[in-house]
C-alpha cells in the first residue's frame, strides 16, 4: 500500500498520520531484536546500518550503497561487508572480557583467536588481523592451508595460533618453525596417536613444541549441534587417553611443554547454563593436569558464543538467552570459583568465537526478478455455459462465505477443487473447468483469510492458509552458493526488504532463488508472530527494482557455498562507514564469470570456444547462417563467457 503519491519525494514522507509506520516494519521484521543495534529504519523507510562514533550515531542507507555499487558497475546479487561492524565485534568481545576480568579481579588476560574455517576470505582475515593486533587477537587453524594463512597474515607476535585437527609432519614442521620465530603456536592433541609424531619431529628439528590437549567434555549442550557434544563428540581425548598422553610426556621428559587445555562444547550454544557447566568441567580437568605436574597456563574454551538469528533472546536453536557481557562474566566467575580454593593461578582465557565475530558484518543483497502472484483473476458475473457441476458447487460456496461459516466453506472449497482436479486427470473435466475451479478456490480462500484477521479465535485447521495463498518472489541469487545452511540445516536468517519500509507489506510470500531446484527457496522466517512459513513483502511496482537483504550471513556461508547450476561466487563489496555519515568503498571483488566456474569443473574455455566456432562454421558452409551472423554469434559466445553467472539485465 503506497501511503503517499509517487510524486512526493521519499525523504519528506511523513509516517505519523498513516496506517503504517517504520516502527511497525521494525517490529514486524525484528530489526531491533536481531540487529544488536547495528541496523535501523530511517523515516524515509530505508534500512540503514549504523555505528557509534563517540556520542554520535552515523547511519548509511543500504539502498544508497547499492546505488553506489551500480554506479561502479557492480550488480546484484552482492555480498556487502561493513568493515566497521567486523572491527566493532572484535572490540566488543575483548572489551566484554576486560570488564569481567576487572570486576572479578582476575589475575590474567584474555586472548581471542578467530577460527579461520568460519570465514576464510582474505579480506576478512586481513581486517581481523589488522584491527585485532591491538588486542593480540590470534587465529585458530584446522588445516595446513589455514596455518599458512595464520603465519602469513598475523601481525602481532603476542597473538596466539591454535592448531586443531589432524596434523601431518608438514603441518607440524610449519608450527615448530612458527614457535622458533617467537610465535606462540600451540599443537592441540586430538588423539594420542599425534603425540609420537610431534615429539619425533620436534626432537629432529631441535625445537620444543607448545602442546595442548583437547578433552571430551560430558556436558551435552542445547541447540542444533548438541548430538556432537558430550560423550559422542567426535574430537577430543577421553579421560583414559588424557592420562596416557600425560604419562608419555613424563617418560619423554616433555611434560613441561603441556601448557594448554582445550574444551570445545559446540557451535551456536543458545543456553548460558551450558556455558557455565562446560567451563566448570574444563576447570576440573585443568586442575587435574596441574596435579599431574603439567605447568599449564592457558585455558581454551573453544567456540559456542551464539548469534541471535531470531531475536527472541531464548534457548531456541537459532537464538540465545544471554548477552555478550553475561557470557564473559559466567566464564570468568566460574574459573575463579573453581581455581581460587585450590590456589591455582588463573590461566590465560582463550575463546574461539568465530560466528559472533563475523556474522553481523556481512549481508546478501539481491533484487527480485519476478513474482508468481497467487491472487485470483476477477471472477465473471456468471459462469460460462457447459461448466462441470462441481464448478457450479464451487461458485455457490463463493457466494455464501461469511464470518460464521468460513471454516465450513474452507472444507467445501478444497473438497470440490480436488474433485475437479481428479476428474481432469481422468479426462472427465476440461482444461477450462480446471482453470475456473482453481481461480474460484483462490477467491474463496482470500475471503476466508480476510475474515480470519477480524477474529481473535484460533482456527488450527487454517494455519497453513497464508502458505497456500503466498506469492513466490524470485530472487536473483543461488541459495546453495550464498545461503547453504538454509538448505543443509534449516538455518533461519533475518530476511527483509531494505526499502519501502514506510509502506505496509501487503503480500504473504516465500522467496525462491534462480536455480533449477525445488529446494532453492527460503520458506522459514522469524518475525513478530514467531517462526512462519511465509513472510510479508510489498507488491512490486512497474519499472522499479525491489531489493531484499539476508542478514547475519558472515559465518560459514561463503566457505560452504557450492556451484549448484554453476552459479558462482557473487560480487563482494567492503564498505567503511565514516563518522560524518559518508562511506568509502574499500574493496571490490567481482564475482565469478561463466569462464571461471567452467574452469572449476575442469572445462577448457579455449577448447569450448574453438568447438563452438567449428559448429558455427559448419552452419555457414551449410547455408544456415551468413558469415556476418557467425561473427555476431562468436561475439555473443565470448561475451557470455566473460559475463556474470547471475541474471543480468540487458544493457542499452
Amino acid at each position: 500500500m503506497v501511503l503517499k503519491p509517487p510524486s512526493v519525494p521519499p525523504e519528506v514522507i511523513q509516517t505519523t498520520d498513516t496506517a503504517w509506520s517504520v516502527e511497525q516494519s521494525s517490529e514486524f521484521y525484528g530489526v531491533n531484536d536481531w540487529g544488536e543495534g547495528y541496523f535501523d529504519i530511517s523515516p524515509a523507510g530505508n534500512l540503514v546500518t549504523q555505528l557509534t562514533f563517540g556520542d554520535k550515531i552515523s547511519q548509511v542507507a543500504l539502498l544508497d550503497i547499492i546505488q553506489g555499487m551500480k554506479d561502479r558497475g557492480i550488480e546484484m546479487p552482492s555480498i556487502l561487508r561493513i568493515e566497521n561492524l567486523l572491527d566493532e565485534r572484535v572490540s566488543a568481545l575483548n572489551e566484554a572480557f576486560k570488564r569481567a576480568i576487572q570486576t572479578y579481579r582476575y589475575q590474567n588476560d584474555y586472548r581471542g583467536v578467530f577460527p579461520i574455517k568460519v570465514n576464510q576470505q582474505c579480506h576478512v582475515i586481513e581486517e581481523i588481523s589488522d584491527f585485532g593486533a591491538s588486542y593480540h587477537y590470534g587465529f585458530e587453524a584446522g588445516s595446513k592451508a589455514e596455518l599458512i594463512i595464520a603465519l602469513s597474515k598475523l601481525k602481532d607476535d603476542q597473538s596466539l595460533i591454535i592448531c586443531n585437527g589432524y596434523k601431518d609432519p608438514e603441518f607440524i614442521e610449519l608450527g615448530l618453525y612458527a614457535k622458533e620465530m617467537g610465535l606462540k603456536c600451540f599443537f592441540v592433541l586430538e588423539t594420542p596417536s599425534e603425540l609420537p609424531i610431534i615429539l619425533e619431529i620436534s626432537q629432529r628439528r631441535g625445537i620444543e613444541p607448545l602442546l595442548g590437549v583437547r578433552i571430551r567434555p560430558t556436558v551435552v549442550v542445547d541447540g542444533h549441534w548438541n548430538e556432537g557434544s558430550g560423550d559422542r563428540s567426535i574430537f577430543g581425548l577421553s579421560t583414559s587417553s588424557l592420562i596416557k598422553v600425560v604419562e608419555e610426556l613424563k617418560q619423554s621428559g616433555m611434560l613441561h611443554c603441556l601448557q594448554l587445555l582445550h574444551c570445545h562444547l559446540g557451535s551456536q550454544i543458545p543456553n548460558i547454563r551450558n556455558i557455565r557447566s562446560g567451563t566448570l568441567e574444563a576447570c576440573r580437568f585443568y586442575s587435574g593436569l596441574i596435579e599431574e605436574g603439567a605447568p599449564m597456563g592457558f585455558l581454551d574454551l573453544g567456540g559456542g558464543l551464539a548469534v541471535d538469528y531470531e531475536g527472541t533472546r531464548s534457548n531456541h536453536h537459532h537464538s540465545m538467552n544471554y548477552q555478550l557481557d553475561e557470557y564473559c562474566v559466567n566464564i570468568v566467575e566460574t574459573i575463579c570459583e573453581c581455581l581460587d580454593p585450590l590456589e591455582i593461578p588463573h590461566p590465560v582465557i582463550i575463546s574461539e568465537s568465530g560466528r559472533s565475530t563475523v556474522a553481523y558484518s556481512s549481508m546478501l543483497l539481491f533484487n527480485v526478478l519476478d513474482v508468481r502472484d497467487h491472487r485470483p483473476v476477477p471472477l465473471p458475473a456468471t459462469l460460462p455455459e457447459k461448466c462441470h457441476e462441481l464448478v457450479h458447487n464451487l461458485w455457490q460456496v463463493n457466494q455464501v462465505v461469511t464470518s460464521t461459516n468460513f471454516q465450513e466453506c474452507y472444507n467445501d472449497v478444497l473438497f470440490y477443487r480436488d474433485e475437479v482436479r481428479e476428474l481432469f486427470r481422468h479426462g472427465q473435466a476440461t482444461l477450462s473447468d480446471r482453470a475456473i475451479a482453481d481461480n474460484i478456490t483462490l477467491a474463496v480462500l482470500e475471503k476466508i483469510a480476510a475474515l480470519l484477521k477480524t477474529t481473535d479465535k484460533s482456527y488450527p485447521a487454517l494455519d497453513n492458509l497464508p502458505e497456500m495463498l503466498a506469492d513466490t518472489y524470485y530472487g536473483n541469487f543461488s541459495l546453495f552458493q550464498s545461503l547453504p545452511d538454509i538448505w543443509a540445516i534449516d538455518q533461519v536468517f533475518p530476511v527483509m526488504p531494505i526499502h519501502r519500509l514506510h509502506e505496509e507489506p501487503d503480500r504473504d510470500a516465500l522467496i525462491a532463488d534462480i536455480t533449477c531446484d525445488c529446494d532453492g527457496k527460503i520458506d522459514h522466517f522469524f518475525n513478530a508472530q514467531g517462526l512462519q512459513r511465509t513472510t510479508r513483502l510489498h507488491s512490486m511496482k512497474e519499472g522499479e527494482e525491489y531489493y531484499l537483504g539476508v542478514f547475519l550471513v558472515g559465518a560459514y556461508q561463503e566457505t560452504l557455498g557450492d556451484l549448484h547450476n554453476l552459479f558462482g561466487d557473487t560480487n563482494v563489496v567492503s564498505v567503511h562507514i565514516n563518522a560524518d555519515g559518508s562511506y568509502d568503498f574499500v574493496r571490490e571483488f567481482h564475482g565469478d564469470s561463466i569462464a571461471d566456474v567452467l574452469s572449476y569443473v575442469e572445462y577448457d574455455v579455449r577448447t569450448m570456444t574453438e568447438e563452438f566456432r567449428q559448429r558455427a562454421e559448419r552452419a555457414v558452409k551449410a547455408g544456415k547462417i551468413s558469415a556476418a551472423r557467425r561473427k555476431e554469434m562468436m561475439k555473443a559466445f565470448k561475451a557470455s563467457l566473460d559475463g556474470y553467472t547471475y541474471f543480468e539485465k540487458e544493457q542499452h
